[in-house]
């Protein structure tokens, strides 16, 4: 029985271009042309002998079997790439790659970043920040730092590190910080509150761990992500919600104030490593930080 694959350059243009939903965003990621990638394309469906792309409006979309060979590629060019991460991490020189967002990368994990070299040398930690929604399973991480809720894909060993615990902060510079301090928690409904899109529902969830209708809150200044948001309220700008942890430093400090304390959501910090990359490193970072967080309670 015959053992032959089609060109294996044509297969993984073919898997970019089907995973990327377009030609011109295959060539920008395998750094060639588009008509390199078009070249390609034909020689496949040539050496397969069927359509893989028909055209839609002024794009194209796959065929029925261009979706087969879709989930057949794109598992084996993953598992490809994992193996080959893999393989490179067991150098003695790789280094162990940590997605994190950068609310909390900046605001939480960079002040601990000296003593953590030092605690775990053999780590050679390499951080990577997105404020985006972080993908454990992208290709060059080895673990993703992040709150999230349960359940927990069966495709991810999911360490968990603590619970999250949210609340109001405002800086001592706030015009009314001396009125608010002293105020019950229902004199924020009165306030016009600092939000972010990242965590749209951070105040509505607050809101009902405390017992007040969401509805009646009152959203002032939006910010994209959660950094600018906590620079805003450290400004004096107003009354911004936070996760414990990325303002414990700010708290003892003085630099801002949390007057109403702060109430446990169902979200966890937690380590998410893809199954299949697990190592010891990863348990442990999940070590350490576990006693990290607990030395700051």
């Amino acid at each position: 029985m015959s053992r032959d694959l089609p060109p294996l350059n044509a297969l993984r243009a073919f898997e970019a271009a089907a995973r990327l939903g377009s030609f011109s965003e295959a060539a920008r990621e395998l750094h060639v042309t588009h008509g390199a990638i078009s070249r390609q394309l034909k020689q496949l469906e040539e050496a397969l002998g069927l359509a893989l792309f028909v055209k839609e409006g002024r794009g194209v979309k796959l065929t029925d079997a261009g979706q087969r060979l879709r989930e057949a590629a794109g598992e084996a060019f993953e598992r490809l790439r994992s193996a080959c991460a893999e393989l490179q991490r067991q150098t003695a020189e790789a280094p162990f790659v940590l997605g994190c967002p950068g609310s909390l990368l900046a605001r939480w994990f960079i002040p601990r970043l000296d003593r953590l070299n030092r605690e775990l040398p053999e780590l050679r930690l390499q951080l990577a920040a997105s404020e985006g929604e972080l993908d454990p399973r992208k290709p060059g991480l080895d673990a993703t730092l992040w709150y999230a809720e349960p359940p927990w894909p069966a495709d991810m060993q999911v360490f968990e590190l603590a619970a999250e615990r949210i609340g109001p902060v405002l800086s001592p510079y706030h015009p009314r910080a001396a009125a608010l301090r002293q105020a019950p928690v229902a004199a924020l409904l009165d306030e016009a509150l600092l939000h972010t899109a990242s965590r749209p529902q951070a105040w509505p969830t607050w809101a009902r761990r405390q017992a007040l209708d969401p509805a009646r809150l009152r959203l002032g200044q939006g910010f994209e992500h959660l950094y600018f948001l906590l620079e805003a309220a450290l400004a004096g700008l107003g009354v911004a919600i936070a996760p414990q942890q990325l303002v414990a430093d700010d708290l003892a400090a003085g630099r801002l104030l949390a007057p109403w304390g702060f109430v446990e959501t169902g979200a966890r910090l937690a380590l998410w490593v893809p199954a299949r990359r697990l190592d010891r490193r990863a348990e442990h970072l999940a070590e350490w930080l576990r006693a990290e967080l607990r030395s700051a309670r």
